[in-house]
């Protein structure tokens, strides 16, 4: 497969599956979201699709530079099932806490993600040094992510 059409494929399914996990999201965000107590430092709402889509992009490129690269097989093997799971845990935590309402499980699916990425950037480094620093501004926002949900379930 030529590198185009790799790129393709790594910004689709990262920006399709962010996207996606987003839509479990739409209905609940005025509703059940809005009337929860939140911290007086939560973003607005309209600040997360730009900031998500975004990342999706950076996480696609990124993928994209360790699939291309001319690494081992294991290496690249064990960084793409990486990113795989760390991508599938940000698709279903949209589903955990907007669809469930599930706050607590949410938080621990987080926590999960979070781990995933840095396992992820770890293995990305391996291959591709820039392709583990584009990365980093994703795992810094579920950082952020991940106490905000904290907070929220707190404070509910």
């Amino acid at each position: 497969m030529n590198n185009p059409v790799k790129l393709v494929l790594s910004l689709a399914m990262t920006v399709i599956t962010g996207l996606s996990g987003g839509f479990f999201s739409v209905n609940d965000i005025p509703g059940w979201y809005a009337h929860l107590n939140k911290p007086s430092w939560n973003p607005p709402n309209w600040i997360f699709p730009p900031v998500w889509t975004s990342l999706y992009i950076i996480m696609g490129y990124s993928l994209f530079l360790v699939w291309k690269s001319s690494a081992p097989v294991r290496l690249k093997r064990i960084a793409l099932t990486l990113f795989s799971i760390q991508l599938l845990l940000n698709f279903f935590w949209s589903f955990v806490f907007f669809k469930q309402h599930a706050m607590g499980w949410a938080l621990a699916e987080i926590i999960t993600l979070w781990i995933m990425i840095l396992l992820t950037i770890f293995a990305f480094e391996k291959i591709s040094s820039l392709a583990a620093w584009l990365l980093v501004p994703y795992f810094c926002w579920v950082s952020f992510a991940s106490f905000l949900n904290y907070t929220i379930w707190r404070i509910n």
